[in-house]
Order: C-alpha cells, then sequence, then structure tokens
C-alpha cells in the first residue's frame, strides 16, 4: 500500500519527485543506434523501466507499454555535449546566477561543479529541446590552471541532475594556462608536473601533509585539498581533461605520460591536432575537437582547419566534436552536418554521416565513461530516445518528442513561451505590464 503524505507536505514532496519512467515502444522508425552504423529502416525501440531493452529492426521486437508510430520519422539517441558549463549559469552577466568561475576562492582543483548545478536553468530545458540528453559540465579556470572537477548530468529537469559527479578534472594549457600560471608555458607545464607529484606523494596517505602547497608570492596556486583532489587523477581513477591547442603543447601532453603512466588523459579543442594526428593516435587518446575553426582566433591557432576532426579520425583517433567552442552546445547537429558536407569538398577531410553523429551522441559519452550507456540505443542504455521532424544533421531539424531515462519531456521553455506569445501581432497577447 502506498503510504500517504501528510497534507502539509505532500504537494513539495510531489512536485521535487522525479517523473517514473513509462515503458514505450516505438515503431515503424528510421533508427540511428548512434555507434556509427548505417540507420535501420523500419526499425522498433523498446524501452522498460527507464533503460533500452531492445533497438533494431521490427522483425522479433518485443512490445512494451505504450506504442508510438513514429511514421518513418529520424528517431536516435538522445545528444551528448560536451564540454559544456550547462547549469552552473542563468545569466552570465549577472555575477549572483554565474557559477562557472571562481575569481577569488582559495581553491581550484579542488572545486567540484556538481554542487553548483542548477536542474531549472532555462539553458538546460532550452537545450534538451535541442535534443541533448545528457552533457559534462565543468568551471573554468580562475586562479589557476585546474577548473576544477567537472561532472556529467542529465537535461530532464528534475531535482536530481547527476549522473556522475567528479568525473573528470579540467585544466588549461597554452595562452589561457600561461597567464594563469605566471606568463609562460614553460610556468603553466611546471604547475601542472609539480601538482601531479604532488598529488602522487599522497597516495595511500590518509591525511594531508600540512606542507603540500605551491606558491607564487602571496597567492596559493595549489593548496593542500587541491592536492589531494588530484590523487584520483594520478591514479587514473579519474580522467584528466587538457585544454590545449597547439602543436607543441599537445605533444608535451602527450609526453605527461612518461612520468605519469596511469593518466587518463583526454584532449580538448586541439585545433591543430591534425599536425600530430599520428602521435595522439599511438597514445590512445581520445580528442574533443573543435569541429570547425578554420580561421585562428589566437597565436596558438594558427594551423586551424575544418578538416582537423577528419584528419584526426582518418589517423585512427577517437573523435568527438568540442561544444565548449559553441555560443551554444544546441549547435551541436549543425557543426557534425558540416563534418559530413566538408567529405564532398575536395581536398577537405570530414566524417561520413553515421561517425559525424556518433561524433556528438556515443563517442562523447564513451569518453566521459558512459560507454554503452549514454548516446546508443541498446540493450541496457539508458532510455533517452528523440524524434526528429527530419535528418537530425540538417540545420533546421527540430526534435518532436523526447525521453530522458524513459521519461517523455515537457520541451517547453523561456524560449518556447516567448515564441508563442509573440508568433503573430495580436496586442492581447501582450503582458499585463502593457496595459495602461
Amino acid at each position: 500500500m502506498k503510504r500517504l503524505l501528510p497534507l502539509a507536505v505532500s504537494a513539495v514532496a510531489l512536485a521535487a519527485a522525479p517523473a517514473l519512467a513509462q515503458d514505450v515502444t516505438i515503431t515503424n522508425a528510421r533508427l540511428v543506434i548512434g555507434d556509427g552504423s548505417e540507420p535501420i529502416a523500419g526499425g522498433t525501440v523498446v524501452v522498460k523501466g527507464g533503460t533500452v531493452v531492445y533497438a533494431g529492426p521490427a522483425a522479433g521486437a518485443p512490445t512494451a507499454g505504450s506504442a508510438v508510430d513514429a511514421r518513418g520519422a529520424w528517431v536516435t539517441p538522445g545528444l551528448f555535449a560536451t564540454v559544456t558549463a550547462l547549469g552552473l549559469s542563468d545569466v552570465s552577466a549577472v555575477d549572483e546566477t554565474n557559477d562557472i568561475t571562481a575569481d577569488e576562492a582559495p581553491f581550484s582543483a579542488a572545486l567540484d561543479a556538481s554542487t553548483a548545478v542548477n536542474p531549472t536553468s532555462q539553458h538546460i530545458l532550452v537545450h534538451k529541446a535541442a535534443g541533448i540528453t545528457r552533457a559534462a559540465t565543468t568551471m573554468l579556470p580562475a586562479g589557476s590552471i585546474f577548473a576544477g572537477q567537472g561532472a556529467i548530468i542529465d537535461l530532464d529537469g528534475d531535482p536530481r541532475p547527476i549522473v556522475q559527479a567528479r568525473a573528470f578534472q579540467m585544466i588549461s594549457l597554452g595562452e589561457t594556462g600561461s597567464d594563469r600560471a605566471g606568463g609562460s608555458r614553460a610556468a603553466a607545464h611546471t604547475l601542472l608536473r609539480a601538482a601531479l607529484r604532488e598529488a602522487q606523494a599522497l597516495v595511500g596517505k590518509t591525511a594531508i601533509p600540512e606542507t603540500s602547497e605551491i606558491a607564487r608570492g602571496d597567492k596559493v596556486l595549489l593548496g593542500r585539498f587541491d592536492a589531494e583532489a588530484l590523487v584520483p587523477v594520478v591514479t587514473g581513477k579519474q580522467k584528466l581533461y587538457v585544454d590545449v591547442e597547439r602543436m607543441a603543447d599537445i605533444r608535451a601532453v602527450l609526453a605527461l605520460k612518461q612520468a605519469f603512466p596511469k593518466l587518463d588523459l583526454v584532449l580538448v579543442g586541439a585545433t591543430e591536432g591534425w599536425l600530430v594526428a599520428a602521435d595522439i593516435a599511438a597514445a590512445g587518446v581520445p580528442v574533443i575537437a573543435n569541429g570547425l575553426l578554420d580561421l585562428p582566433e589566437t597565436f596558438e591557432q594558427l594551423g586551424a582547419t575544418q578538416s582537423n576532426a577528419g584528419r584526426l579520425a582518418r589517423a585512427g583517433v577517437k573523435v568527438a566534436v568540442n561544444a565548449a567552442t559553441m555560443q551554444n552546445p544546441r549547435r551541436l547537429q549543425q557543426v557534425a552536418g558540416n563534418l559530413v558536407a566538408l567529405t564532398k569538398m575536395p581536398g577537405a577531410s570530414g566524417l561520413d554521416w553515421n561517425r559525424a553523429f556518433a561524433a556528438i551522441s556515443s563517442v562523447p559519452a564513451e569518453i566521459s565513461g558512459l560507454g554503452g550507456k549514454a548516446g546508443v540505443l541498446k540493450p541496457g542504455a539508458f532510455g533517452d530516445v528523440v524524434i526528429w521532424d527530419g535528418d537530425p544533421l540538417e540545420l533546421g531539424t527540430v526534435p518532436t518528442r523526447v525521453w530522458i531515462g524513459g521519461v517523455q519531456q515537457d520541451l517547453t521553455n523561456h524560449q518556447t513561451r516567448l515564441r508563442d506569445r509573440y508568433i503573430d501581432l495580436d496586442e492581447s497577447d501582450r503582458p499585463k505590464a502593457y496595459d495602461w
């Protein structure tokens, strides 16, 4: 028997409670598994208890729950956006709503982005309506090269958005890192190696040594708690995301594996990665690559080319599209679609449709540690399913229905409400504040 809540708290409790997963069978779909394989015509997806139990041809497919006829529409796994700041700000220009940076904090590597995520942020709701169901979110570095520990979140808007807290440590090298470390790349790389050595010295210890800190003048760049936060990095239990652009800096990062062999490295950005693609592939390091950067925005991006992702993939590097280079991560589809278009341009390197879609779904999920769970429609994966009104990599295509963890989502948000209010010139739709 269901226990009845006291009347005084029932409304609050129900408002805070997440919706229950729905069993659903989606048929007659142009089904995209998300792993780089070809779409399946007339496919079927079955989600039960919030998890995919079947995705494939209609023949032999089980059924469960409510039936949805996709009528030939594209049906895909939810998109996985990485790297983002989703949930960490509402209005970036208003400090009180912006938790992306911590300029005055005494901590850096110890910062934990999961403690600041707002699941009802309009940014989360808007991006959910664009088909993004999971994301890697992180703070930006302020007083050091270390931005802190990023989190994997879902975008369903319920009170528990954290899929995995402290999933990775985020750092910046190159021009940004050199500025944070004292004005030179040499200082940034020295700080990183010194910090990793500090963390290595703490492995297996239960108490934090009082002397564990790295300082510059009156400013501590790595405190004791920061050093302890890096212990999972040097032991390979936490991924190290390194934002780096220049070829020389990429090589310096790859060389870290010689001194710290357990590092689980991920390169972020890597504008000049195509120049050292063979080295990256040989090291087995994945890249969350800038998708379409073709003109240098900084001196460390002089080798920028739209063929970066394609050339990296051709060399055997695992490549995802970097959402951090976009004004809005919801442009992931557009970038992936343009990578497909590059395959038709003489002399350019892009990705075929299947690999381009995987670069914004299964590949970033796999890099984030959720391989087989997110960004794919396979048995055991999260029940994140999107039905589109056209080819999901074509500009202008939008989702018509979205499920996250088997729960169908309300796709309304501040932007859709504004659109609906002002879609015509009927003055009766204007807010009461305009009445005289």
